[in-house]
This record gives C-alpha cells, structure tokens and sequence, in this order.
C-alpha cells in the first residue's frame, strides 16, 4: 500500500481534527493538510499536519474558491484528494458547493436535499417515523414564535431546548447572555428567561424544544459510521456516553465514552442509513428511554463527532475505511466494533467523581486496569514540551468546569406533577 498516492485534507482545527490527524498518522505515518482559519488548542504546537490557514475560510463567500484552488494546487495524476470535514459547517460547505470540486475529490458527501432534511428538525423527525425510528416529543419554533411555543407542548416539564443546529455557523457566532449549546429547564418561567436574552440577541435559527427522556448521561447512545460512495455502511460502532461536559460551551458533548456492541442497533441504523441514500460519515445521537425500552433518536451529524476517537479506542480506525474504498477501490463487508474499550477527554479524577453508577465506576476503574482507555489528544509520538504543557493545561482546566457547572441530571430534571405549559 503506497501512502504516496493520496492526500487527506482536513478542515477545521479542533479535538475532532487532532483526532483525525492522529488516525491518519497512526494508520499511514503521513502529514495530512490541515486547512482552518485559525489553531484552536487541541491542535496547536503538533508536528502531524502541514498547516495552511485561510481568514474566513468557514464564511461561504471564501470557502469554495479558497478550496478549490488548494486541492488545484495539489492535484497530481497519481494522487487521490480525500477531504475530512470536522464541524457541521464545513461539511454543509462542502455539500453545497460539491460541484465545484467533481473529479478533485475522491470522497463524495450527502446530497443538498438529504442535508436539509437531516438539519431541519420536523423533516428529520418525519423520516425517522417513516423508517420506524423512534425519537421525542418536539416542537419547532421560528425565531418569531419563541415567546408562545410553549402554548402547544402536548408534553410536561422538564424540557430540553436547543438551537436547530448549536454547531451551525449563524449560532456559534451568536452572543447573549446565559448562552449555551442546549438548555434544560424545569419551568416555563426559566424558558422565557432564556428566550427573552436570546430575542436580544441577531440568532435568527429555530428553536428545537423536545421532552426530557428520563436518565443520566450514561441512557445516551452515539453510532458512528462510514457509509461508502454508493451508500453501503462500512463500519459502525456503538458507544455509551458515561459522562457529558457541562460547561455552557460545550454543554451536551461528550466526555466519556465506553465502546459497545448490539448487533439490533447496528443492523436497524444501517438499514437506514441505505435506505436514504447516506454516503460519507455520521455520527448520530440517541438516548435509551426506561419507560418504553426504546431508543430515542435526537440528530445525525454529518461527519465525525469531535468524541469519535472512542472508536479508535474499540481497535477500529473510521479514517482507513474511507481510504480503502475513495482510495483503494477495496468492497469489504461492513465491520462492527465488538470491544469494549473507554475513550475520555478528562482526566481520571473527573470520571472518579462524577460517574457515580457503582457498575459504570468498576467497569471504568477495570479499563484503565487493563490499559485499553485512550485520550484524542495524549500522543507520545506527538508530544514536545510546548504541546504537553498545552495539553495538560487543557485537561486540567476540565476539573475546574466540572467543579463550577456540574449537575445532576437525574435529580434536577424530575418530572412536575403539576401541569406548567399554561
């Protein structure tokens, strides 16, 4: 296998591009092109990746253009092109101006449509109840209807709210006070609070308002495939969230994850994702749900998540699927990860503190004991004296985060008996 004939490019900057950084080096021992707009922590002082960095690169004016002319510049006769989006918005600037870039890319991406469908909320959720997907109850507002949404919950407090897409450019950008990637709220006047800041602020998406599926951060769920050109899955794998970041930042994402296996859920997402013509990857959201023993489909990202290196830890690498079939022309038969492995993006006292499920604790306190828990961004073929200090300061200012916004989730978001939609 000659790593010579192809060349990863890999857009944005963060855990999830260090990740994918680390995958190629570890399956290829090569430097990808690492294109951004600027060096976020995760990926600073590495010596894995040739840098070009592009101002405005994630704005859609400059995106195609600047794109082009650097997979132009590198375009060989004998060189395959593969591109890695890692955030939702590079990958939606990609599938929009795919045209452009036919025949330079070796990879191809969901279509435009599909792309809508997955982004807008009650699209999603109507493809979900037409492949018999299960998800919550939900209700979406324009930016005008914020105020009265509440007016036609058929569901009871607590509630999760979010943004359409809190990865999306228009939010990131977005500031106001009380800001965060999702919320939870225990009563409407909490709700209002937050819409009447946000109202003040030029955020102009839609608000997703779903009911509380009761449990922790360990009843979460997380699949990460790679779907080949033609739409066949390639690779899956399964994982339980243990503990989620509570930061309002990064609220929601994930901190820890311990790596399963449930052939019903592999083949149930599969035939989904070929049934709808999926290509590329994904990284789709669930939540076990006790009280009907189903599994309550939240979103689909189209690309990585920026905790993906969980599949990593289970021995699989998502990056060497796509090179073997964009790359290599390989047809394998679809791998499901099987092992059991602990991926985390916070130290060990974290997870000794807050994981509090007496079973979840052993299993976690076993997999370090047998050496197979892993960190995206702790690389020794990757760590000079500048990128350490970096990296354990990123990992220690976690314990901090934790200390100052940390909340129970099952103790703070008990359902009210008495009925607060009015």
């Amino acid at each position: 296998m000659n790593s010579n004939n192809f060349l990863p490019i890999i857009l944005g900057s963060d855990e999830n591009a260090y990740g994918n950084v680390r995958l190629i080096h570890e399956a290829y021992q090569i430097k990808p092109l690492l294109l951004c707009t600027r060096l976020l922590v995760p990926t600073m002082h590495s010596n894995l990746f040739d840098l070009v960095q592009i101002d405005r690169f994630d704005h859609d004016a400059v995106f195609p253009q600047a794109l082009l002319k650097v997979l132009e510049q590198y375009a060989a006769p004998n060189r395959k092109l593969v591109v890695i989006p890692c955030s939702d918005y590079y990958a939606a600037l990609l599938t929009r101006h795919y045209d452009k870039f036919k025949g330079l890319i070796a990879n191809r991406f969901i279509t435009e449509d599909l792309l809508n469908t997955l982004d807008t909320k009650d699209k999603f959720y109507q493809l979900c109840e037409a492949h018999g997907l299960d998800y919550p109850k939900t209700i979406v507002c324009e930016a005008g209807e914020r105020e009265q949404a509440l007016d036609q919950m058929d569901f009871q407090f607590p509630i999760v709210v979010k943004p359409e897409n809190s990865n999306a450019y228009e939010y990131l950008h977005c500031e106001f006070e009380g800001k965060k990637k999702v919320f939870f709220f225990a009563n409407k006047a909490e709700y209002l609070t937050m819409v009447k800041s946000m109202n003040g602020s030029d955020y102009e998406g839609k608000l997703i308002i779903q009911e509380f599926i009761p449990g922790g951060d360990s009843a979460m769920r997380v699949i990460n495939s790679y779907s080949d050109n033609v739409g066949q899955v390639k690779m899956m794998c399964l994982g339980q969230p243990v503990l989620e970041e509570y930061a309002p930042k990064t609220l929601g994402n994930y901190a820890a994850i311990i790596s399963r296996s449930d052939m019903v859920i592999y083949k149930k997402i599969q035939r989904f994702l070929e049934d709808i013509g999926y290509v590329g990857f994904s990284n789709i959201d669930m939540k076990y749900d006790s009280r009907t023993g189903k599994y309550m489909l939240f979103e689909i990202n189209p690309r990585l998540g920026r905790s993906s290196f969980f599949v990593r830890a289970a021995g699989l690498n998502m990056l060497s699927a796509l090179i073997d079939h964009a790359v290599y022309n390989k047809d394998k038969s679809c791998v499901y990860s099987e092992q059991t492995a602990l991926w985390t993006n916070v130290p060990k006292l974290v997870l000794r503190k807050y994981v509090t499920e007496p079973a979840l604790s052993a299993e976690i306190k076993s997999l370090y004991k047998q050496k197979k828990a892993l960190k995206s961004l702790w690389y020794k073929q990757d760590m000079n004296w500048k990128r350490m200090i970096k990296v354990t300061r990123y990992y220690i200012g976690h314990i901090n985060n934790y200390r100052r916004y940390f909340f129970d989730k099952t103790v703070e978001m008990q359902p009210q008996k008495s009925n607060e939609t009015s």
